[in-house]
């Protein structure tokens, strides 16, 4: 649980949320394929799942309940990462078009386990 004085200069959620309209504007951009739709709305189910859970977190009645939802943002920026790299991998995207998106999954992932990690310490 987060107070105002521990907040970061920027807000996460609106980066999260940001994070998830990028992934709704990439699926929308896909390839009408079956291979692609089926990829495609598994990284949109859980691209746009992040911010909701993160957006959970701040709301949380204690640490432990701050630290699962931070957990289960995580996991699905991990479910994120693995869908954008089969899109690029089976050459159904370029790597290009979706490097700048794949980076900022990563940023979110190493920013969120640094909140994870510190909030886990203070139990």
């Amino acid at each position: 649980m987060k107070d105002e004085a521990e907040q970061p200069a920027f807000d996460l959620r609106v980066r999260t949320k940001d994070f998830a309209l990028r992934i709704v504007k990439m699926f929308a951009a896909l390839p009408k394929t079956e291979e692609a739709r089926v990829l495609g709305r598994q990284a949109l189910r859980s691209g746009t799942s992040v911010g909701a859970n993160f957006r959970e977190a701040h709301r949380s009645r204690s640490n432990a309940e701050f630290v699962a939802k931070v957990g289960d943002s995580l996991k699905e920026l991990e479910e994120t990462s693995y869908w954008l790299e089969l899109l690029t991998e089976s050459k159904i995207v370029p790597a290009t078009k979706l490097s700048a998106l794949q980076d900022e999954c990563n940023q979110l992932l190493a920013i969120l386990t640094t909140i994870s990690k510190k909030s886990k310490a203070r139990d």
